[in-house]
């Protein structure tokens, strides 16, 4: 049997299926990312795969994103388009983000501190949000990132809603 990989965009996806061999599909679940990034607000996170405290989470990039921060490193995966990410070394990080908090938050204001540079990430680039900084992404044309860290106030679950369970 021969395999080919296919790879989706926002613009051209199959849906796709579980293929079950000896077992109960309820057990599994199963969601296409590019069609959960079309049926969501531009950087609304939501979480696509899950395990204890860590998420996998989506997002379509369109224009400019609010300011984000975290107390952990996350990463970023471009999965469609061009995206670009700007980086500030928050002064006084501990004033926006406690240490012990978990997953991203919005930072809520202009960041304060050095400009650390961008990131421009193409399909397949990854990116590093480092800890205790602030970023924010930039998309001219619509496109799709996955995101690496731990769910938090901004983690969107619509399991209901985007789960093949069947």
């Amino acid at each position: 049997m021969r395999y080919t990989t296919q790879f989706g965009s926002l613009q051209d996806y199959d849906k796709g299926s579980v293929v079950v061999i000896d077992d109960d599909p309820k057990n599994y679940v199963f969601s296409n990312v590019f069609e959960v990034a079309n049926h969501s607000a531009p950087y609304e996170r939501v979480a696509v795969a899950k395990n204890f405290e860590y998420v996998i989470e989506i997002a379509k990039a369109e224009k400019t994103s609010p300011w984000f921060t975290c107390a952990h490193d996350e990463f970023v995966l471009c999965m469609d388009g061009e995206v670009e990410v700007h980086l500030v070394k928050l002064d006084n990080s501990g004033a926006h983000v406690s240490p012990a908090s978990q997953g991203a938050r919005l930072l809520g204001c202009e960041p304060e501190g050095r400009k650390m540079g961008r990131l421009i990430l193409g399909r397949g680039h990854q990116g590093l949000l480092p800890r205790g900084s602030a970023y924010r992404f930039h998309a001219e044309l619509p496109g799709c990132l996955m995101l690496q860290t731990i769910e938090g106030p901004v983690t969107v679950q619509k399991w209901s809603e985007i789960c093949q369970t069947a």
